[in-house]
């Protein structure tokens, strides 16, 4: 009987022993199961996140693409507007060439010629007024 306790008693002291380590080991393992799962969650939080973020992202590639193609248009159209005042430009008269011909029509000042048939007119009114 008395080996029969030594043996408990034994068997109870590595029981006292092994339990704490045993529990502490649940406990770790728990903790860790724990990071586990919350790493899981983050790392479908990020998926989605990237999922989200790369249909946004290619929406606004599609939306940059539609502007740019706006901004073309426009550029084109401004470009043919441009041809066309260019070519009309070359119609028109140049500042320069005005004034030349301003200058021209100041030295001939066509207002004080007089035709001969006014001045005959005029002659045979000063005439007629001078016999009087």
């Amino acid at each position: 009987m008395i080996l029969y306790q030594k043996e408990v008693t034994m068997a109870t002291t590595q029981e006292d022993f092994i339990t704490p380590i045993i529990s502490e080991f649940n406990s770790r393992i728990a903790d860790i199961e724990e990071k586990q799962r919350l790493l899981k969650d983050r790392i479908t939080l990020i998926g989605k996140n990237i999922v989200e973020l790369r249909e946004q992202t290619s929406k606004d590639i599609v939306e940059i693409k539609i502007k740019l193609e706006e901004i073309e248009k426009t550029i084109e159209k401004l470009k043919d507007g441009f041809l066309r005042m260019s070519e009309e430009m070359e119609k028109k008269a140049r500042k320069s060439e005005i004034e030349i011909l301003e200058k021209q029509f100041k030295m001939f000042q066509p207002l004080n010629f007089i035709r001969a048939e006014d001045l005959n007119k005029i002659i045979d009114e000063k005439l007629k007024e001078a016999k009087k």
